[in-house]
């Protein structure tokens, strides 16, 4: 499954809860004013860790395609894991009871068991919310306050009182593999933003297609370092709390692939980096350029693609015929991705494809998450930097 950018449709009705709650708060969620809301034994909790100096952090895994994490919902704590997606803000999860939800293998969360779920009211009513995802996978419910924990490097969970959630009643086509979404774009409800302001915007992961990884918020997320670049992120008023970056060119072998002179070029922001998404994807006029490029250095056959994507496929056993691939971002941040990233062996044995799909406007170029495995990838939204190191994701936590 490719997810791509999230389109979020909210109700009236919860647009004028979130003016009326970013009103008493803050347009940029979590703040002093709402932890001072929290109760006495969650407020110490945080000021335990504060103090230490600890991170927020939570358990990552491998699922095929996708990656998830690992967190606590509710009181008593009950344990899901989650699609980690920086390419939208909300955190849903299917709950019971369940209209009309797609077959997940854990346990769906049930409200009633939990002491601390609170449903939002929106002018007396409940607060409705809709997502419709690019590849047509969707979730329809409520939303809620609900405590949110996971781990802390101090040893203490990390727990996050009254976190905005969604309660999930009817979503379809997901796999049955997971049990919702943490949004972790700039957006308000996003995980991230609702750590509020002790923990500004930092965030890292480290993927991998295989075994198991972390999450890391806050000071022990910072990517710092011998070999690491760092590329400017940008915000969009069209599509607000995305992290956009630029790229200025991608190089394949010798061969430079400018922007420059094509619509794609820009200089404030033309691609965003998504771990909800697999694959990268250009606008077609580029990406015709890359394939082009590509396929001046494949002697192998040409052959459709037979995932029904239109990738670029070639018949071979081996993927070193293909030519290294580097991204250029602004700033100088070369990334030069590994032949793993850039292609894919499908299901069609001896067929392999350059993982970069044309598409065409108004979708959205997107750095997709198998680009991203084996870099270590900070966000700083204080600095607004990008930062890639690169490293041996399956192999750093182990």
């Amino acid at each position: 499954m490719s997810l791509a950018t999230t389109m979020i449709v909210l109700f009236l009705q919860i647009i004028t809860c979130f003016l009326f709650t970013t009103t008493a708060s803050s347009p940029h969620g979590f703040t002093i004013d709402l932890i001072q809301r929290r109760s006495n034994s969650s407020s110490s909790r945080l000021s335990k860790n504060q103090l230490q100096g600890a991170s927020p952090y939570a358990d990552t895994l491998f699922d095929y395609n996708i990656y998830l994490m690992k967190l606590q919902v509710g009181t008593p704590p009950f344990e899901i894991e989650a699609e980690i997606d920086t390419g939208s803000d909300l955190i849903w999860t299917q709950c019971m009871p369940c209209t009309n939800c797609y077959s997940q293998y854990a346990p769906i969360f049930d409200p009633s068991n939990s002491s601390t779920f609170k449903e939002k009211r929106c002018n007396g009513n409940s607060c409705h919310y809709k997502i419709i995802y690019a590849d047509t996978t969707y979730s329809k419910g409520t939303l809620a306050t609900e405590t949110v924990t996971i781990h802390s490097t101090s040893g203490e969970p990390f727990v996050m009182p009254e976190t905005t959630i969604g309660c999930g009643h009817n979503s379809s086509w997901f796999k049955p593999t997971f049990s919702g979404m943490v949004g972790l774009s700039w957006g308000p409800s996003s995980l991230i933003t609702q750590m509020g302001g002790e923990y500004p915007g930092l965030m890292s992961y480290c993927f991998a297609s295989q075994g198991t990884s972390k999450i890391n918020f806050g000071t022990n997320a910072i990517v710092a370092g011998d070999g690491v670049v760092s590329t400017t992120m940008f915000l969009t008023t069209a599509k607000p709390g995305l992290y956009y970056l630029n790229l200025d060119a991608v190089s394949v072998g010798d061969t430079h692939v400018e922007t420059m002179g094509t619509t794609f070029h820009a200089l404030e922001g033309n691609i965003i980096i998504d771990s909800g998404t697999t694959l990268t994807y250009f606008p077609v006029s580029y990406c015709n350029l890359v394939r082009e490029a590509v396929d001046h250095y494949v002697t192998a056959v040409r052959t459709a693609d037979p995932t029904g994507n239109d990738m670029l496929c070639y018949y071979t056993d081996t993927i070193d015929i293909f030519p290294v691939i580097t991204m250029h971002f602004s700033g100088g941040a070369d990334l030069v991705l590994d032949k793993y990233n850039m292609y894919i062996e499908t299901i069609t044995r001896g067929t392999f494809c350059l993982a970069i799909i044309c598409n065409n406007p108004p979708q959205d170029a997107i750095f997709g998450n198998r680009a991203q495995n084996n870099f270590l990838v900070g966000y700083d939204s204080s600095s607004l930097l990008v930062s890639f190191s690169p490293t041996n994701c399956s192999a750093l936590w182990n």
